[in-house]
Formats: C-alpha cells, structure tokens, sequence
C-alpha cells in the first residue's frame, strides 16, 4: 500500500508539473498551434465579500482544474474563447463562466439558504439539512476542535448538544467515556456504535479484554472529513440492536474531479503536568509530622516526588495527503506518524496510519466501484500510573530520589518511584486493517443496488515487564497476552428514488450480515535473573514455569448478527416531511425463543418557512419535527443464554461407585440454559425545532427528548435455592431507565464588508436521569480502593436516582473523641451502618453547556472553544486513600486537607463517606488557536503553493472547578461484576497542558 501511495505522490507531482507548463505552451490542433487563454481572478462570498480559500475552479467537460488560495484568487489555463468556468464549493451555490474575451474573471459566490442544502450522512445513504426529520448533528473537518488529538471522540467534544466526552485520565492513548443524551443500561455500557464509512465498528478486545487504552486511536484525525451524531430512535433506528446509545458516523476525505493537491503538515507539541496535587513539601513535612508527635525518618533531602515522576512532553505529529481525480476516478491517500511522549516519565503514544480511498466509475457512470483502506499501527508503553502516582503522592519528601552515582536511590525499606518506573514496563502493540469495497449499480433512473464488502482485522501484543532487582528485593516477570478481533461485514440493499409533481419518495431495503471473531491467549514466566538483556527479549531466562504460577490462560467467542432493514422517506411540496424505517435483528447472542428483535420508528418535520404565510416574516427558516422509535441492546456476555458444565473429580460432582472413597469423573451443571432472555429495548420520543433569523446570521435548534430503556439486561442473584449458578442473567421486569431533558443549541455569524468574520455558537442541555422499579434497593458499583477499602462500594443503581449514584454514610465531621461521625439516618442509634447511607448526589451532570468562537480578518483567525458541566459529583478515591491525619504519623506525605480538622485523632480511619465526595462541576478552555493562512506570493512561491497555513494552539489552557484532584474530569473505571461505574477518581494519571505548533503546505 506505501508502494502504491508512493507512486500515487510522484504521479500527482509530475501532473502538476505538465498542467503548470501547459499553462506556457501553445496546443497544437491539427495543422494549426492555438495558444491558450491563462484566466485568472477572485472568488468571494456574495454576501461578506470574504474571499473563499480552497474553491474548485473546473473546466466543464474536462479533467483541468484548480483551486482557490488562501487570498481567494486562482489561474487557469484554457483552450479558446469557447471554454466555460465551474466555481464551486461546499454551502454555496455553483456558478458557471463562459470565459469569452475575458482573462480577469473575479466571482461571487451565493451561499445555500443557510447551508440547508448541507449533505448530512444517516446511514445507508444521505440527505440535505433541510430535509432530515430526526436530531442529528454533523460537523465538517473545519470545526473539530485542535491541538494533541488521539481519537475522534476528542475532535467533537463540546461541540454537540446532548452529548458528553470525558477523558478517563489524561493518558495519551487512554480511553474516553462519551454518551449520547446519558446513559441507559447497568451492564451494558453507554458508548454509541461508530460507523467508519459504512462499517459498525466493533471494539470491545482490540487491545486485549483487561486493555485500558481507546480502540479508536488507530485512527488519524487528519482524515477525517466529518462527523454525524444521530441522537432520537428516529434516526438511529436504522442501526437497530446498537442504536440504544446513539450512533457517531465517521467519513473520511475522498479526492474531488479535476483537482489536483499535495498537503503536507508538522505539527510539534509541548506538554506539561497542568496541576499538580499539594502535598506538603519537605520543610513543610518535617514541621507537620513533629508538631504531631510522629517519628520522623529525616533524610536530609528536599524532593519533590510528583515533579520527578514527571516532565515536559514532547508530540511530533506528521501528514502527508495526496488527493484529486479525473472524471470518472477520484482519490484520497495518505500517511501519518504521531510520536506523543506522556508527561509522565516513560510514557509513550505512537501511531503509524496509512489511508487510501478511491472512487471510480463505469458503464457510463451506472456503476460506482469505492474503496476504502486504513491499515495503522498503536504502540502504547505505560508506566504503572497507579503504583507510581500513589507513590509520588504519599513519599516521604527527604529522601532523595537519586545517589551520588546519578542512578534511582535504592532503599530496602522505602520504595521510591523513579527506580518503579524503570523496573516496569507495560507495552501494547496493535496492527489494525479496515477496508470496505462498496460497489454500486444503477439497474433503472431510479434504482440503485448497492453492496458493501467490509472487514475489521486487529491483532494486539501486550507485554507486562517487571524487572529483577536485588534492592529492594523483587523477582523478574513477563506475562504476553496475544489477541485478534476479526469482524466481517457483507450488506446489500436497494434505494428507490422517484418524484413527481409536488412529491418526492426514497425507499430502502437491505440486508446485513455481520460476524465477531474474538480470540485470546496469555502466558507468563516468573524469576528472572538480574541481567542487562530484558525478558521482553529473552522470555528463555525465566527459570519458573510452573502450573501454579503461571498457567496458560484463553478464550475464544464467535458473534453473528443478521439484520433485515427498511426506510421510507417521503415529501409533500418539499415541506411536508415524513420518515418511517424499521429494522429487524437476530443475535446469536440470544436464545432460540427470542433471537429476534424488531425496531421500528417514525418521524415528521413541517417547514413552516416555505409556507406561503411565514415567507414574508422574519424566519428564513422553520421546521417543526417529531418523532418516536425503539432502538435495542445486545451488548451483554456471549453464550449466557446457554447451558454451562463442569467435568472435574471431586465430592461435589460425583459420588464413589463401590465402598472405597475413590471418586470417578463427574459432569454437572454451573449454569441452566435460558433461552428466553430478549433484546433490551430504548423507547425514545424526539420533539424538535429548527430555525434561523436574519437571513440566515442566527441559526438555532431546540429539542426535547425523552428515552425510557426497559427490559433491563442484569446478572442477579436466583431466588430459587436449587439453580447450579450463584448469579444468572435475566430482563428484569418493570424496571427502567429514563433519561429525559432539553438541549438548545445556537450560531451566529457577522461578516463585514471589510473582510471581518465572526463565528459565536454554543449549546446547552439539561438532563435528568433516573431508575425505576428496580427490584433491589441497590445494585452496587464503583469498588473503592486503598488500605481498609478493599470490598467497599461507592456508588450503583438506587430506585427514583440516577445511574451513578453515590451511595455512602453521611459524613458530619469529628466527634469529641477525634473520630468521624455519621448521621444515624435510619434512627436505630447505631449510625455509620450500611443501613445509614445515603443517596448523596449523582456522577451524571445534570447540565452540560459549551460555548465557541472564531474570528476572522483577511488572513488571520483565531478559534476559542470551552466546555464544562455542573450538577455532578466526584468520589475523590485518592484522597480517601492517601490523604488523612493517621498517615502523616506513619511517616507518609499528606495535604493540608488531609489535616484539616484540628481536633481529629490521629488513630482515626477514613472509611468510605461523603467526607470525600466533592463537586464536580468545571468550566474549560478546552483549546485556543490563532492561524494565519500566508500568501504564497509573499514568498515568492503563487506557482507551486495554493496556501500555506500556519497555527500555535493552547490545549486545556484553563479550568475553573471547586474540585481539588488532579482534574474534574475523570473517570477511573471501578467496574463491579460488570455494573458501570462513574465519577470516581484514584490515582488518575495527571491531565497535561499543551502548546501545540504547526504549519500546513498545499502543494
């Protein structure tokens, strides 16, 4: 594929060279040599007279083309008077030119009504802005956010109303947490199905089952061309079984006809530790543990151990992309290197991407053969960020980190996290390949047959290394997981396009095959030698390998999902909308009695604009939608629904078939089969508005949604004594959960006629979360760690409350004994019980609200983005764990929140309660970004350059929060028995802020 690309590139070169002489060189026809006419001019926009950078400028009927630079202009060379001039481009209406007489040939181009004419993607095909009748949001490369981006979910934070995008930690690599419109399962997550052109996306063990890194870092941000988000059931009905959670189509960029452009981008980041945790210093130590009569271990050393975990970071981010095409064949490659260095030591993100897409068309134009290729490789080396964070944080500050030598100091009865950082390793490798070839074919004018071929290959390495080392004293250890995560894709579906008179129909039907493939394998090897070769190099100097220690371990699951789906558009007078699809899936997942499940939905939209009464007044657009559908769930275990057996020698499986106590082989059940357990089901309702004012300046959309999940999918605990299995899994009868709310989201654009452009927009959405009818008082979550934690939960499921719940005692200070009290809620006279807990607020915000901003002016343009939520609550596990009096005499660090109650006894514990529940609420500047597009012609280059960009970007510049941890937004994953977990932070590795430069060249 690099071969190809590669000869793609001097392809493209060596085309550019000939147009650019073809420009100079007079064209022979016949007997005859007629010079040709070079044209030259400006494009703008009708209305703001801002010149439009990146305009294609056609020949019509040939292959010649150009595009605009950043000042708007262009040159052209045609063959006679004769020739006529395409300007278009993306939200504006085209334009043609008969060149004529002509060689200054300036353009002014007419905006769509207010981009209603935008193609938006819903899966399986597309529609205009105007014309979508369910809530659904797309956003075009040009308004991703910017800076050190590792994944898409990254580039649409705070960009859409309704969803929320939480980094875990701020590990390069590392996971996102992202809902469409809350949460609405207890064990089957919240992450919405991504479609990567055209191909669902399956990601549950590309890195491995216990992986925590994103499985959608393979892909290179730079390729993206936009980003849909379908939100109500009447959109993402279309996708069935996985639609619960909403649906994220990814596009990538495709070449255009008659272009021809080379871009080449650099970018360079520098990063640093954006808050580091107060822990007392050395002199402040000292002071602290003497003044409580602690014994001090005074190392004569002034360390700051969170500085020296830590370090400036360096991100290097590389692109090259070639892209144009004839009339008939049209392509996009490209090839991407990112090096990103973790601010904390040893950290480490490398992603190397290759993409190809093609387009091309036969049988005059009847049949469209597109292919798509992205084959990529991550390699995450992570540092223990538990084991190290935990120990930088509660070290004692003077010790010194290093010896006389400049080597970690080793200590026999101290553990100092420099020397942990170099004695572990943690490397996951994944090569991943996602290709689709989707031919399509034309049988009438009005029916199209389409099929799509995908496949989903990921195979992952992942080394954990401990290294052998004498002080203090520790054995060596490798354990390799090896895994592969094959998904196969075969869809074929007719689209039938017909209008008439004032009516317009689109009808769909398909059908889609697809099948999961999930293999894994681990092994280990313990007692290594003290020895300069690593055992990630040698894994033949392990000298244990006993069963005991190091058994061999795997699995292997086979998925299959076969689904029947429909979709009717139809439009009366292009103002009268109606939508209804209905999809039907079958799962192997499920049992015999309910393998299939039917989701079907409907939706309406009036545009009141185009009504002859309103035409006059002062929208200039209106629409009024609505509407309803169900979506389901799958996403619960493989084979639950099938009986299990365990064959093994013991009392409890067999009994002796003679008089001695010799037992033979026995086979008995660990689990009953149950083949009546049936999809989960989303029924959603979607009321919603769309407008805009001022002839388009202000634009608008305010929803109201309502999503109700029943037949909840839970592992429960059998009522009946005589079940083999301690759990089962069910749907749980009557039992709920409701998110319902409002989003509004608003834009406004001013142009001048001297050339200043300003962008506003934000978004807000208010939500509300709750379960109902559930059978049990609580389903517990969010396992809490530390010493004297182990087996306390946090939060859970708790009846007319939010998912994510903190559930705890209730905390009201010191007692006159130096102890912590409780609230004796349920009045027995014995508080602090379990029976004393409380409902203590929820991990889900209730309002998310995001605002940005670009300002323009001739070259220059500077972009601001912030986000931020409130209503929510953080479990602070790390400093539950680390942060109280009794640990100060023991001789580990604390804060001065750790001693803040005066009066506390230092023999007090610090047991789970809502001592350490804090606000959650934040506001962010999430990036800043000034740019200025350079002409070419200052620098003596209009002849080979069409635009040169460059750009310095501030990321996570600040936070307002009342929150104290390393950051509030976090989200350490304390899973229980499969029940999610939100809002808890321990031990998060640090978020880092960032500087990022870059210059971007088209060729």
């Amino acid at each position: 594929m690099y071969c190809m690309l590669l000869a793609l590139l001097l392809l493209a070169v060596e085309g550019k060279s000939q147009l650019l002489a073809t420009a100079q060189t007079p064209v022979s026809s016949g007997n005859r040599t007629v010079a040709e006419i070079t044209v030259s001019g400006r494009v703008t926009d009708a209305t703001t007279n801002e010149a439009l950078a990146g305009c294609s400028v056609v020949l019509k009927g040939t292959q010649r083309g150009t595009t605009t630079d950043a000042n708007g202009e262009y040159r052209i060379a045609v063959p006679d008077a004769g020739g006529v001039l395409v300007f278009g481009f993306i939200g504006f209406v085209s334009q043609e030119v008969t060149v004529g007489s002509q060689t200054t040939i300036n353009v002014a181009l007419k905006a769509s009504a207010s981009e209603l004419s935008q193609v938006v993607v819903i899966g399986y095909g597309t529609t205009t802005k105007k014309d979508a009748t369910g809530a659904l949001t797309t956003l075009k490369s040009t308004e991703f956010n910017r800076g050190i981006i590792n994944s898409p979910e990254q580039l649409l934070q705070g960009k859409v109303a309704g969803v929320n995008v939480t980094s875990a930690s701020g590990e390069p690599g590392g996971r996102q947490t992202i809902t469409v419109r809350g949460p609405g399962g207890g064990r089957t997550g919240s992450t919405p199905l991504f479609v990567l052109d055209g191909i669902p996306l399956d990601n549950s063990n590309t890195g491995g089952s216990s992986s925590p890194l994103n499985p959608l870092n393979f892909l290179n941000p730079q390729d993206i061309e936009s980003i849909d988000v379908l939100k109500d059931a009447s959109a993402t009905a279309i996708y069935g079984a996985r639609g619960a959670n909403g649906v994220i189509l990814i596009t990538t960029k495709k070449g255009k006809a008659g272009t021809s452009n080379l871009t080449v981008s650099a970018n360079v980041g520098i990063s640093n530790v954006a808050n580091y945790l107060p822990v007392f210093s050395a002199d402040e130590y000292r002071q602290q543990v003497a003044g409580l009569g602690g014994t001090l271990e005074d190392q004569k050393a002034s360390t700051d151990w969170q500085r020296e975990i830590s370090r400036t970071a360096i991100t290097q981010d590389y692109n090259l992309s070639l892209s144009g095409g004839a009339d008939r064949l049209t392509y996009y490659g490209s090839l991407s290197v990112q090096n990103q260095e973790g601010v904390l030591k040893t950290s480490q993100f490398n992603r190397y991407t290759g993409r190809f897409n093609a387009s091309q068309r036969f049988l005059e134009d009847r049949l469209v053969l597109d292919v798509n290729l992205t084959a990529s490789q991550t390699r995450n080396q992570r540092p223990p960020t538990e084991s190290i964070v935990g120990s930088a944080l509660s070290a004692n500050p003077t010790y010194p980190a290093y010896d006389a030598t400049g080597s970690p100091a080793r200590y026999q009865a101290f553990t100092n996290p420099v020397l942990t950082l170099n004695l572990q390793k943690d490397i996951t490798t994944i090569n991943r390949v996602v290709a689709n070839v989707s031919p399509s074919f034309k049988l009438t004018k009005d029916l199209v047959y389409k099929m799509s071929l995908g496949v989903d290959n990921a195979s992952s390495t992942r080394d954990q290394q401990t290294l052998a080392n004498l002080v203090p004293q520790q054995d060596g250890r490798l354990e390799s997981l090896y895994g592969t995560n094959q998904n196969f894709l075969i869809e074929n579906y007719f689209t039938y396009t017909r209008g008439w008179n004032n009516h317009s129909l689109t009808a769909l039907l398909g059908h889609s095959y697809q099948k999961f493939m999930i293999r894994e394998r681990t092994w280990s090897i313990n007692k290594f030698p003290i020895s300069p070769i690593e055992p990630i190099n040698n894994v033949g100097l392990g000298q244990d390998l006993t069963l005991a220690n190091n058994r061999p371990i795997g699995l292997a699951l086979e998925n299959e999902l076969q689904s029947f789906f429909s979709r009717v558009n139809y439009q009366y007078k292009d103002r009268y909308l109606l939508t209804a699809t209905v999809r039907a899936d079958g799962s192997s997942k499920f049992g015999a009695n309910n393998k299939y499940g039917v989701f079907p939905s409907f939706s309406a939209g009036w545009r009141l604009s185009d009504e002859p009464f309103l035409r006059s007044g002062p929208f200039s657009d209106l629409k009024i939608r609505a509407g309803w559908g169900q979506t389901g769930n799958q996403e619960i275990p493989s084979k639950i629904t099938q009986a299990l057996f365990t064959s093994q020698v013991s009392a409890s499986t067999s009994y002796p078939l003679d008089a001695s106590t010799t037992y033979p082989a026995g086979t008995t059940y660990t689990r009953f089969a149950n083949p009546n357990i049936q999809w989960e089901v989303s029924t959603q309702t979607d009321i919603g508005l769309d407008f805009g004012l001022f002839k388009g300046a202000l634009t608008g959309t305010l929803d109201y949604f309502r999503k109700v999940s029943g037949k909840i999918l839970l592992e429960v605990i059998p009522a009946d004594p005589i079940q083999p299995a301690s759990t089962y899994w069910t749907n749980v009868p009557d039992m709920t959960i409701t998110n319902q709310g409002v989003e509004l989201g608003l834009n406004y654009r001013y142009a001048s006629k001297s050339g200043f452009r300003l962008d506003l927009g934000g978004n807000i959405t208010f939500i509300k979360n709750r379960v109902n009818k559930s059978p049990y008082s609580v389903i517990t979550s969010g396992s809490a760690s530390g010493s004297g934690l182990t087996s306390a939960t946090v939060n859970g499921y708790v009846n007319g409350q939010p998912i994510g719940t903190f559930f705890l005692r209730e905390y009201i200070g010191i007692d006159e004994k130096g102890l912590s009290a409780y609230r004796d809620t349920d009045g027995d006279g014995n508080p602090g019980t379990d029976k004393d807990r409380i409902a203590a607020g929820s991990a889900l915000p209730t309002k998310q609200f995001n605002f940005n901003a670009t300002a323009s002016y001739r070259g220059f343009d500077l972009t601001a983005n912030f986000n931020g939520v409130s209503g929510n609550k953080i479990y602070d596990n790390t400093a539950n764990a680390l942060f109280y009096r009794a640990r100060l005499v023991k001789g580990l660090n604390t804060t001065p929140e750790g001693i803040g109650e005066s009066n506390e006894s230092i023999n007090n514990s610090a047991p789970v309660s809502t001592r350490f529940l804090k606000d959650g609420s934040f506001f962010r500047l999430n990036n800043l970004t000034l740019g200025y597009n350079l002409n070419p012609q200052l620098i003596g280059m209009k002849r080979w350059i069409s635009n040169v960009r460059i750009s310095a970007t501030g990321q996570n510049l600040f936070v307002i929060t009342n929150y104290n941890g390393y950051d509030p937004e976090v989200n350490t994953d304390r899973t229980v028995n499969g029940i999610s977990s939100y809002g808890i932070d321990y031990l998060s590795y640090p978020k880092a802020r960032s500087f990022v430069f870059g210059l971007n060249v088209t060729f």
